[in-house]
């Protein structure tokens, strides 16, 4: 069935990729989200070009009339852009001023539009500052090794700003495509019970394990099968910040071709001759062959 590029979309869910299509365009909606997404650099960028350009669109307007513009220097739309920034900024030199009535209301206009913008601006730059991001370092690969006695799927997690974050939570499940009995196929998505899944204090590291039991999703999932190739595991970390006392978000998703059968993680944390605990982020995520 052909579809229009304009309304398609690229999401990636883990190594699958979904192009979505046939949802209304919504871009003026959605300028907030956009604006808290985007990179910082970007977001800079957007903000210069926003700029630059109300100011072009109102020089544009005071040269619709003659003379509009008292003492214009250099003259020409040079001279109104930069009457036009004067205006937007509310700085008001003194050298150049409106000369009629027309070039009055463009820059009431004007001022009013300046002050929404700086305030519009004002907000999303604090909201972007405000926003709590977690620091979590995620191990590359799961592992799978026998844990006292049981076969056990293991992800490793450090916390990389190494503040307090107080009763951490983690849920990890797994997303497989399934086909009914009746030969329908949709994906379904399983919880991976944790052998511990809170933190009452989250600092350094946690190693997050499930059993792979006979109630395990993963336990006919055989590594190179068919089924292994269409299964994410989708691991979420939350808590919240001592310091700001605000919710703190972290995920990661896995494919299963990712799961090293019979491999257990390089210790991080050791003690030297001295009696000195330390803790080793560059091994987190080296791992060696189980014994």
């Amino acid at each position: 069935m052909p579809f229009s590029n304009k309304t398609s979309r690229k999401v990636t869910i883990g190594s699958t990729q979904v192009h979505t299509h046939g949802l209304p365009r919504a871009h003026l909606q959605d300028v907030y989200h956009y604006t808290m997404v985007l990179s910082w650099p970007w977001f800079m960028a957007v903000c210069a070009f926003a700029f630059v350009a109300l100011n072009a669109v109102f020089a544009g307007l005071y040269l619709l009339s003659d003379q509009a513009i008292a003492n214009q220097s250099p003259p020409g739309f040079l001279g109104a852009f930069f009457f036009s920034v004067e205006t937007l900024a509310t700085v008001g030199y003194g050298d150049m001023h409106p000369a009629n009535l027309y070039a009055h209301v463009v820059a009431t206009i004007e001022i009013f539009v300046g002050m929404a913008s700086v305030a519009l601006i004002t907000g999303v730059m604090f909201a972007r500052f405000s926003r709590p991001r977690a620091r979590i370092l995620f191990a590359k690969n799961p592992v799978v090794s026998v844990m006292d006695g049981r076969k056990t799927l293991m992800i490793r997690v450090a916390n990389a700003r190494q503040n307090m974050i107080v009763d951490a939570s983690a849920k990890l499940r797994l997303l497989r495509n399934e086909t009914t009995p009746e030969g329908h196929t949709f994906r379904r998505i399983f919880d991976l019970k944790l052998r511990r899944d809170e933190q009452p204090m989250f600092i350094l590291g946690w190693s997050l394990m499930h059993d792979i039991d006979d109630e395990s999703p993963l336990k006919d999932v055989p590594l190179g099968s068919a089924k292994a190739a269409n299964t994410t595991l989708i691991l979420s970390i939350s808590g919240v910040d001592e310091t700001t006392s605000q919710t703190m978000l972290s995920r990661i998703s896995y494919d299963c071709a990712k799961i090293l059968w019979g491999h257990r993680y390089v210790d991080v944390l050791y003690t030297d001759a001295e009696g000195q605990s330390h803790m080793d982020y560059t091994r987190i995520h080296d791992t060696v062959v189980d014994k």
